[in-house]
C-alpha cells in the first residue's frame, strides 16, 4: 500500500509524484466519445485549426482525471474512504496531443471527521505540470482517509 492514513499527514507536506504521462491523441478521442462530448475543438482536426489554438486541444476533463490519477498511488492508494469533494478547478494553460504531464500535492488542510472517529479529513491541492513547467490544471480535493490502526 502506497498511501498514507489520515494520521500520517501533516499540513504543509508536498509530493512531486515521479508518474509522468505524454497524452496521445487516442487518449483525448477515447476519453471524449467516450463521455459524449461532442465538442468540436477536441474531435475535429480542421475546426481546431482554424480556433486559436491552431491544433486538437485535449478535454480537460481528461487532463483533470488524469492529475488526480498521477496522484493516488502517493496519496490515497488503500486508505481512501471516500473523496469528499474537489474545488477550486482551474485550468491555466491548454493541454494539447504529445504534452507530458506530470503531478505535485501538496496537503493544505487535516481535520478529524466528526461522524467517524477511525477517519479524518485531508485536503490536498494537487497541480498538473507540462514539460515546459506551465501549470495546467490546479484544484483542492478533499478526501476522507482512514487513520492508521493501532
Amino acid at each position: 500500500m502506497a498511501g498514507r492514513h489520515f494520521d500520517e499527514w501533516q499540513v504543509g507536506d508536498r509530493i512531486e509524484h515521479e508518474i509522468r504521462r505524454t497524452v496521445t491523441e487516442t487518449d483525448n478521442l477515447l476519453f471524449t466519445t467516450m463521455t459524449h462530448n461532442p465538442q468540436p475543438l477536441h474531435l475535429d482536426v480542421e475546426a481546431a485549426k482554424a480556433s486559436e489554438f491552431g491544433q486538437i486541444l485535449v478535454n480537460g476533463t481528461f487532463t483533470f482525471s488524469l492529475m488526480v490519477g498521477l496522484s493516488v498511488g502517493d496519496t490515497t492508494l488503500g486508505t481512501l474512504v471516500a473523496n469528499l469533494g474537489y474545488d477550486k478547478l482551474v485550468m491555466p494553460k491548454p493541454v494539447f496531443i504529445g504534452d507530458t504531464l506530470h503531478a505535485t500535492s501538496e496537503v493544505v488542510a487535516l481535520r478529524e471527521s466528526k461522524s467517524r472517529p477511525d477517519s479524518g479529513i485531508v485536503t490536498f491541492v494537487h497541480e498538473a505540470i507540462n514539460q515546459r513547467g506551465e501549470v495546467v490544471c490546479r484544484c483542492e480535493r478533499s478526501a476522507l482517509l482512514a487513520k492508521a490502526a493501532g
